[in-house]
């Protein structure tokens, strides 16, 4: 069974699920792969986990860096994991790009060449947004190359963390 519960921020509403073993998922309404891996049965409730998830969204959308994780429970294929545990050890106010994490894919698989344009499919389908911290992904140019949530929001996350921010050339891509 998974939950539901709603957070606004500073950027709108975001939709929180957890199951029992953890969050599920975080969007941004009306962002791109909205409530993907949310089942179609789930109940509305305040769970003390949504408690701490908005605890959480408060110290981050006050600048401050949370200094405590929360449980996860992301469902996605292996690879999608792979990148994801990459997202999550991303330091507050840092980037990356999509082409070092297909460096590190590749190394950690014995690879000569991971495909960036792979990695960044399943940035773009990170259902935990900002916890998962999918926004801190650039392009190989410094380039803010797309948000599910909307370059506006990205750029606001990466300023809200002091993030070094390159000269931008905004790509229209969404991931």
């Amino acid at each position: 069974m998974q939950y539901i519960h709603h957070y606004k921020s500073p950027l709108g509403r975001i939709l929180l699920a957890a199951d029992d073993s953890g969050l599920t998922g975080l969007w941004f309404e009306k962002q791109k792969y909205f409530a993907s891996t949310l089942d179609s049965e789930h109940v509305m409730c305040d769970l003390p986990l949504f408690q701490d998830a908005m605890h959480w969204l408060d110290l981050y959308f006050a600048g401050q860096k949370p200094d405590f994780d929360l449980p996860l429970h992301m469902t996605g294929t292996a690879f999608q994991k792979e990148v994801w545990e990459i997202l999550r050890r991303i330091p507050y106010g840092k980037t990356i790009t999509y082409g070092e994490i297909a460096r590190q894919i590749a190394a950690g698989r014995g690879l000569d060449h991971m495909s960036a344009q792979a990695v960044g499919g399943a940035v773009g389908h990170n259902p935990v947004s900002i916890i998962v911290p999918c926004h801190r992904v650039i392009g190989a140019n410094g380039s803010l190359t797309g948000y599910a949530g909307g370059m506006e929001k990205k750029l606001y996350l990466l300023n809200l963390e002091g993030a070094e921010i390159p000269p931008i050339r905004q790509h229209s891509k969404e991931e």
